[in-house]
């Protein structure tokens, strides 16, 4: 591991623990989920442009997407 992939997963897990927090409180499944494949994804990916690729996209999804 290096820096760049450290503080890309530490900016994605914050950003998913906000996104879990919100969830759990709001009772909203989509939050919630995105949060905690935000907050676990980071362990599993090596490359930083899909790191960065893959938390974009996890990010964007609560806005799009409303239940």
């Amino acid at each position: 591991m290096d820096t760049a992939s450290l503080l890309w997963g530490l900016l994605f897990s914050a950003i998913g623990l906000g996104y879990f927090s919100y969830g759990r409180r709001q009772r909203s499944p989509i939050p919630l989920l995105c949060g905690l494949s935000l907050m676990i994804y980071p362990y599993f990916v090596s490359g930083h442009i899909l790191l960065v690729a893959i938390g974009g996209v996890l990010s964007a999804i609560p806005y799009f997407v409303r239940l």
